[in-house]
């Protein structure tokens, strides 16, 4: 009888544990079909990005607009479309405080990535790479171009930042000043880069043999490359939300993390390339150009749309963002020059950042 009794709870102990097994087997399962899901989001909405900013570009030419001031423009709103379309789609589409946290996460996530990891890989690039045969001592790049990006950087998202303590009438004023300080940028970088030869436009995607493509056919990458951005936007968007829920991890965190590693770091590989060439002012310029970009207009959608509550976890990262940038500044402004180890220094942050998360987590 005992013998019986014994049998019957090994045996349901054992399905037990078999039944737990298999849940954990299944939760494998669902949190590596969500990353093979996020990658698949982040795939869709670069290539998209491509497909827009090609079809953009020859928009802007078939109009007869000015290839050589607005043609850039128009190039840069299309190589920037991935991470702004992010916390537009997860904030307007998304519901709840989780839905916030995602687009808030992506908007504070690019500058500061940005302006830690992306300065510090070129830092190490220059480091590496040897220019006219020899080891840079310091980099190579316009002071007065630097200066200036930094300083509309540092202005903007300090008041960006500065926004989350004011109360909420005062809150919908900044929207509008953010984006007069960009089209200031923009003016700026305009008279200041003179004249440029144009350069010859890649075919588009949608007719490469044709040097002259109809505009029904550019019209039509433009819709599907803008498509593929906010549909790809929707899944990456929703993915976050169910890793956020699988893994326990704040969404904000999650979205801040990767959101900007997938979609501000692969544009920035020309910045490698042109420090491999000597080219450090474009190099750097492509960097601290992006930081302006998403001082200003990302996150006057963010305050427009949101609360803009910013967690002690958020306000920590943008002053780590703020610290990073002015160390920069301070230095090109008393020695007139950037050292690559001066650059490669601001990796540290990153790092540490990563490490405070870690531990919360």
């Amino acid at each position: 009888m005992y013998e019986f009794i014994l049998n019957g709870l090994v045996q349901e102990n054992t399905l037990f544990t078999r039944i737990i097994i298999e849940l954990h087997h299944m939760e494998a399962i669902f949190t590596m079909s969500n990353v093979l899901l996020l990658l698949l989001g982040l795939a869709i909405i670069l290539a998209s990005a491509e497909l827009f900013t090609n079809s953009i570009e020859w928009l802007g030419k078939k109009l007869n607009l000015n290839e050589g001031a607005v043609g850039s423009i128009l190039a840069a709103v299309g190589t920037a479309l991935p991470e702004s379309v992010i916390p537009v789609i997860a904030i307007l589409t998304g519901t709840g405080t989780k839905a916030i946290d995602i687009g808030i996460g992506a908007i504070l996530g690019a500058p500061f990535v940005l302006v830690t990891l992306a300065l510090a890989i070129s830092g190490i690039a220059g480091l590496v790479c040897k220019r006219n045969g020899s080891r840079r001592e310091i980099m190579h790049c316009n002071r007065e171009v630097m200066t200036r990006d930094l300083q509309f950087f540092l202005g903007a998202y300090g008041l960006a930042i500065l926004t989350c303590f004011l109360p909420g009438g005062l809150k919908y004023a900044v929207p509008p000043v953010l984006l007069t300080i960009y089209v200031v940028y923009v003016v700026k970088t305009i008279k200041s880069s003179g004249n440029s030869d144009e350069e010859e436009l890649p075919p588009l995607f949608f007719a490469r043999r044709n040097q002259n493509p109809a505009l029904p056919i550019i019209l039509t990458q433009v819709a599907i490359g803008l498509a593929g951005i906010i549909g790809g936007a929707h899944l990456f968007v929703d993915v976050i939300e169910h890793l956020a829920d699988t893994l326990g991890i704040p969404a904000f965190i999650l979205a801040f993390i990767i959101s900007p590693i997938a979609t501000e770091l692969p544009e920035k590989v020309n910045s490698l390339i042109w420090i491999r060439q000597g080219k450090d002012t474009l190099a750097l310029g492509n960097i601290t150009g992006a930081m302006v970009f998403q001082s200003t207009i990302i996150p006057a959608i963010g305050i427009s749309l949101t609360p803009w509550q910013l967690s002690p976890l958020a306000l920590t990262s943008a002053i780590m963002a703020i610290a990073a940038a002015s160390y920069v500044l301070y230095y090109l402004r008393t020695t007139g020059q950037i050292k690559p180890a001066t650059l490669a220094y601001n990796g540290v942050l990153y790092g540490l950042f990563l490490a405070t998360v870690a531990y919360i987590v």
